[in-house]
């Protein structure tokens, strides 16, 4: 079964969802975007939903981000494009890599942004950082997933 990723930055919404359902589906995978500190509070949401997999979609990066990475499984970063993109600092998205290295949350780091956005990559440190969570299918999954 193939991952399908959800993000919101209404998790209360989401999580008024999950209630509603019997069994959160396992290629489900529930995330918040937090751009800078002042949406933290999101995280604590996204914590209560049932997702096998939660992850934050720190896109765009606005600003300089301390969290709690227990209980979610990814983080993925990046700057914003087009027109007017605000800028990115490389000490933000290195102390958000440094997070969830401590924490062994995997970390992808999907752009720098800007106006020229393939122009600015997506490098940082020497290397490009593509880590995803291991999504682990429970043989009752792969029944159904063999018999359709």
């Amino acid at each position: 079964m193939l991952p399908f990723q959800l993000l919101t930055k209404r998790p209360e919404r989401m999580l008024t969802i999950a209630k509603q359902i019997k069994e959160w589906p396992a290629n489900v995978w529930a995330g918040v975007s937090v751009e800078s500190q002042a949406w933290v509070e999101r995280i604590d949401i996204l914590r209560k939903v049932p997702a096998h997999v939660r992850f934050l979609s720190c896109e765009p990066l606005l600003g300089e981000l301390k969290v709690q990475l227990d209980g979610i499984h990814w983080v993925i970063v990046g700057g914003e494009s087009g027109a007017g993109a605000r800028p990115i600092r490389v000490e933000w998205v290195r102390s958000i890599r440094e997070q969830c290295l401590q924490s062994e949350v995997p970390f992808f780091f999907k752009q720098w942004g800007g106006v020229q956005k393939k122009r600015n990559g997506r490098v940082l440190d020497g290397r490009t950082w593509d880590d995803f969570p291991i999504f682990e299918r429970s043989t009752k999954e792969n029944k159904i997933a063999l018999s359709l």
